[in-house]
């Protein structure tokens, strides 16, 4: 996409790949009423229950009350705070979410909810993104916490049943957003997504940090707990949740790492929520959830957790070497310290974050296998030795060496070369010729090619995803499904709307407003927010339709049940 905000500019290949275009001329005259209403009555609600920095925010960040943002307009101003915006397909796998909130953009499912769902939509859509997440994060403490959230949820280690639940999520989603969805279809989607939730095993970091998340960004209170004060997306952007939210039936739990342990529902109203006492309070129990992850502690579980996952992930060792694949293989001391460990398939091996040259995934394609540790009656670990200190045990370039570990793994082989990074630190020892073993047990054949064996006395840090994410580019995961616009395809009815709009922004015609009212009534008994918005008009022109469409609404409101608090609720704001 083409724009000037810097953050954006700076994103790299693998998550530009679920960027798309807004394309803003598909929005109908509909879409910008039922984006209006929404804001409107929002607006008046939540001047009083909100946050002060999202009613501040709703300035500063260009999202008006009367129309659908156009995300280049947002880029612009969003990049006066460090941030920025992309559109996206919907829902997006946890991890890239979480990368694209590192990298300061967040990320706008740019569909509009369908108007029999005013109220919520389990389905992101551009009023819960833009209008919710995008106006609370000119709070600099809030924003932080933002950031770092991504950049720490991008770490996080899934199991195999997570990304499960992200597509029977996604299903879910896009099928009760489908006005074409029948009732077998949503009961279908419905008992996927309950059969994955009630078989998840264990959760997974992912799992847990995706409930901290929910329960902050998504549907987060703050401030005292008797009578708080809404900062999350998810209320700030249903017009339904945002008041139900404060009532007794709804419980106010004190926010704490507890929150990781409590599941939600998308489908429905959430049956507690949680409150912090500030925004530093969210950095504090974010920051004591991550020393519980793996990329911060390292060692043995971790690499188990790598390996239970089945999915692509980063081991670091202690001299800094990045190992990146996908783990099958551990083997342990009789003190359960790492001592071997393999992968399968590609494998790269980094620094820094960026691929070590000549160790990209051609070079590892076979996989990958090295033994960790220190060896035999040595004073310093391998990783801190000099290429004199190596000679000195007989551990020369271009000559047959012997590395005995104190494991009981034995390196024997012809040493080729010794890769050392810019510190003096010694990364890789590559050797031809080789033969690998524990005891009895044979771990290399000199006939499976060059031996690059990593150097590291342990394992520091595991991660999801590769460490250089570019070198594994093509492995980004993109959902087989698509989500469906919403298409109103009656051109009469999308332009009596545009009329409406053209009455209030334009010119206002009396005469002109009767006619639509009457085709309304006559085409259309179905509609209500149309009538609405006419009464809105009437009413402030003091038009002598005013009253009859009032009535009109009045008996709608008792025909149509399901629509009787929206009807009321409008006609309560512009009497207002």
């Amino acid at each position: 996409m083409k724009t000037k905000n810097i953050n954006v500019k700076r994103l790299p290949k693998h998550l530009r790949k679920y960027i798309v275009d807004q394309n803003y001329e598909k929005y109908t005259a509909i879409d910008h009423a039922v984006w209006r209403y929404i804001m409107r009555l929002n607006y008046d609600f939540l001047k009083e229950s909100a946050h002060a920095s999202y009613l501040d925010g709703l300035v500063k960040t260009g999202i008006s009350i009367e129309k659908i943002p156009q995300i280049d307009e947002m880029n612009e101003i969003l990049s006066k705070i460090g941030w920025g915006a992309v559109c996206v397909d919907g829902f997006i796998p946890p991890t890239a979410f979480m990368e694209f909130q590192a990298y300061k953009i967040l990320v706008i499912a740019a569909d509009m909810r369908n108007i029999n769902h005013i109220e919520y939509t389990p389905a992101p859509d551009i009023v819960h993104e833009a209008a919710g997440h995008a106006p609370i994060i000119v709070n600099p403490a809030y924003a932080e916490y933002l950031r770092l959230f991504g950049e720490i949820g991008s770490k996080a280690i899934s199991s195999k049943r997570d990304n499960d639940l992200y597509e029977a999520i996604r299903k879910i989603s896009i099928i009760k957003e489908n006005p074409k969805a029948t009732a077998a279809d949503i009961q279908n989607a419905e008992k996927e997504l309950a059969e994955i939730q009630n078989d998840l095993g264990e959760p997974s970091e992912m799992a847990r940090l995706r409930n901290l998340h929910w329960w902050t960004v998504e549907y987060g209170l703050i401030g005292p707990l008797e009578k708080p004060q809404i900062y999350g997306a998810g209320l700030l952007s249903s017009i339904g949740e945002s008041a139900a939210c404060m009532k007794e039936h709804v419980k106010k739990l004190p926010y704490s790492i507890a929150a990781a342990d409590y599941g939600f529902d998308i489908t429905n109203q959430q049956p507690q929520l949680f409150v912090c006492n500030n925004f530093t309070h969210l950095l504090k129990v974010l920051n004591e959830f991550a020393d519980t992850m793996a990329f911060r502690k390292g060692g043995t579980e971790s690499i188990k957790m790598a390996i239970e996952s089945n999915a692509l992930a980063t081991c670091q060792l202690s001299s800094g070497l990045q190992i990146s694949g996908i783990f099958t293989r551990k083997i342990l001391s009789t003190k359960d310290e790492v001592v071997y460990i393999n992968t399968s398939g590609p494998t790269v091996l980094s620094e820094n974050d960026k691929m070590i040259i000549g160790h990209g995934k051609k070079a590892h394609k076979e996989g990958f296998g090295t033994p960790l540790g220190t060896l035999e009656n040595t004073k310093f670990n391998l990783e801190d030795m000099s290429l004199d200190q190596l000679e000195e045990l007989q551990i020369k370039i271009g000559h047959r060496s012997i590395l005995n570990f104190e494991s009981g793994v034995k390196v024997d082989g012809i040493l080729q070369y010794v890769h050392q990074n810019k510190y003096g630190k010694i990364l890789i020892m590559s050797f031809e010729s080789c033969k690998v073993t524990l005891n009895e047990d044979v771990l290399f054949e000199p006939e499976w090619g060059t031996f690059d064996m990593a150097v590291g006395e342990k394992i520091v840090s595991v991660f999801a995803g590769a460490a250089d994410k570019e070198a594994f580019e093509s492995e980004t995961y993109i959902s087989p499904t698509s989500t469906i616009t919403n298409n109103y395809t009656d051109k009469q009815y999308i332009n009596l709307y545009q009329s409406v709009r053209d009455l209030r922004e334009i010119e206002f015609i009396s005469g002109k407003l009767s006619d639509i009212f009457e085709q309304v009534k006559q085409q259309y008994p179905d509609d209500w927010l149309l009538s609405v918005e006419l009464y809105e008009l009437a009413y402030n022109q003091k038009d002598k339709a005013a009253h009859k469409i009032k009535t009109y609404l009045a008996e709608k409101s008792m025909a149509m049940a399901h629509n009787h608090q929206l009807i009321s609720d409008g006609i309560k704001l512009i009497e207002k």
